[in-house]
């Protein structure tokens, strides 16, 4: 009867390691946060500003660059939430990540954190040495971000901002797309905008239970509003002189114009009646800004290939 239950022992624990691994699998998923990988399509700016996505080469090396920065941005997001557990558990939304509802351990967050940092190394240096380089970069900067700059008011903004900008930059590594400085203006300035959006909401959203996060506390309504007009105006100006440099025919480009305006009005729009503190939930949960993207994304592709 005991050498019985010894020979059936092994099977048992690897079937309740098995189930383990299944049970941590799901929480592990969550805490990579699947949904935020829709900012890495930022990667595809560069490459379609430059009228290269119809070349098969430069597109699988541009689907590897967004696999990259997902594999670098969830494994980002794993350490910061352990670094926030105990905060998050105050928090009314953020108490139910995995980390902080205790169905992630902190250990095996880092260890995956570690794993999907090597992979998304060893893939970008595969893809060029470049894009590895823009992805130390972010690396670098969202690390520094939870350690230090989260705390600076306006310095906060911009890091977050550079992290977009980093992600547009290494569309352009991928494919070796050399990135104008109108190009780098329009991305900061609708950066800039996106994340004082997301101040904004999170502000209008605090409450006396949550502790404040970051700088939050030292900004002020009017401050974040004034910052979203200039990044708005910004970014419009910006993009309007893009399009005069753009020598082709007929009148695509311009007519690009319209939907930018649309887009950031709706969004403006939508976050002074409360919304923008998530924002990717924001933009795939709107409708007309979804119909806005398709448009400017089909008379862009237009003034790519039908006016030239």
């Amino acid at each position: 009867m005991g050498s019985a239950e010894l020979a059936a022992s092994p099977p048992a624990v690897a079937s309740q390691r098995a189930r383990g691994a299944r049970t941590s699998a799901i929480p592990l998923l969550r805490a990579a946060r699947p949904k935020q990988w829709t900012k890495n399509l930022l990667v595809l700016a560069a490459p379609m500003a430059a009228g290269v996505l119809d070349d098969v080469g430069d597109l699988e090396r541009i689907a590897l660059a967004i696999a990259v920065f997902c594999m670098l941005s969830s494994a980002t997001y794993l350490i910061n939430d352990v670094r926030d557990r105990e905060q998050d558990r105050h928090h009314p939304v953020k108490r139910r990540r995995p980390i902080a509802a205790g169905a992630l351990q902190p250990r095996t967050a880092l260890a995956a954190a570690g794993v999907l940092v090597i992979a998304a190394f060893a893939l970008a240096m595969a893809v060029h040495w470049q894009l590895a380089l823009v992805g130390a970069c972010y690396l670098a900067l969202t690390t520094t971000y939870s350690l230090w700059w989260r705390r600076v008011i306006g310095l906060d903004i911009l890091t977050i901002a550079a992290g977009f900008v980093l992600r547009a930059a290494a569309g352009g590594a991928a494919v070796h797309v050399g990135l104008s400085r109108w190009f780098l203006l329009v991305t900061s300035c609708g950066a800039i905008f996106v994340v004082a959006a997301k101040r904004y909401g999170e502000l209008r959203e605090e409450r006396p239970s949550a502790p404040s996060r970051h700088s939050l506390g030292r900004y002020s309504a009017r401050t974040l509003q004034a910052i979203l007009a200039l990044a708005a105006a910004g970014a419009i100006s910006a993009y309007i002189l893009w399009t005069t440099t753009r020598h082709l025919q007929g009148p695509w480009y311009a007519l690009t114009i319209v939907p930018v305006v649309l887009w950031l009005g709706r969004y403006a729009g939508l976050v002074a009646a409360g919304g923008g503190e998530t924002p990717e939930e924001l933009i795939l949960g709107d409708r007309l800004l979804l119909v806005v993207t398709l448009a400017w994304t089909l008379l862009f592709v237009s003034a790519l290939y039908v006016g030239r």
